[in-house]
């Protein structure tokens, strides 16, 4: 038998890093930082524990990568695509894309939020918030951007309060996926800054309820 490729190596590789970041993931998000040892994430993701500690010498390691890909696939949502040319469109894309991208990661949400608010794990989010320093403040000035094309006064404030409605729609949906009114809240959000939408949806806003 001939000896795998170089390719194929690093491809296998990056499968069992993959593994073991989805294993991470599952994990914090059902028992929490602290509550997760390393011997639990290896038994979930189905490689050594030696293969863990290799890639991601300490657990913190772990959650720098989870939250840094967090944060990439939050300015992601920023990036214009073909046709987004005008403000509103931009605006438009903006929210279809982070919404789509909440719903669904509804894992990666419920542990950025763990680790915002819980005294232990907060540090942590603040070390890796000021590592991505860069891209957290690209993602504000696109965001900036948009609400000055669209006449806005304060750009600013127009963002800070934009971005604080989307994250309070984010942490109800993390809460309550199951019954969530996605299409409804989507187009209630079109309606707040002016944008075009279509007629609502016809079904009801239930109650949110936890299943």
């Amino acid at each position: 038998m001939s000896p795998r490729s170089d390719r194929v190596n690093q491809e296998l590789r990056e499968q069992s890093r993959r593994r073991i970041l989805e294993a991470a993931l599952t994990l914090f998000a059902e028992r929490g930082y602290e509550g997760t040892p390393i011997s639990q994430i290896a038994e979930r993701a189905g490689v050594a524990r030696g293969l863990v500690s290799y890639y991601f010498p300490a657990k913190e390691d772990l959650l720098h990568e989870l939250l840094g890909q967090a944060l990439d696939g939050i300015l992601a949502a920023t990036d214009p695509v073909d046709g987004e040319v005008t403000a509103d469109q931009r605006l438009a894309g903006v929210i279809d894309r982070t919404l789509t991208m909440a719903r669904d990661t509804i894992g990666v949400q419920r542990l950025v939020l763990c680790l915002m608010l819980q005294p232990a794990t907060r540090e942590i989010f603040i070390k890796v918030e000021s590592a991505r320093a860069g891209v957290v403040e690209e993602f504000e000035n696109r965001l900036r951007q948009i609400f000055a094309d669209r006449g806005a006064g304060d750009p600013a404030l127009e963002e800070v309060m934009f971005r604080s409605v989307l994250e309070g729609v984010i942490f109800k949906m993390t809460v309550y996926p199951q019954t969530y009114p996605f299409d409804a809240v989507r187009h209630r959000l079109f309606t707040m800054y002016g944008l075009p939408v279509g007629d609502p949806p016809a079904e009801p806003v239930g109650h949110l309820r936890a299943h």
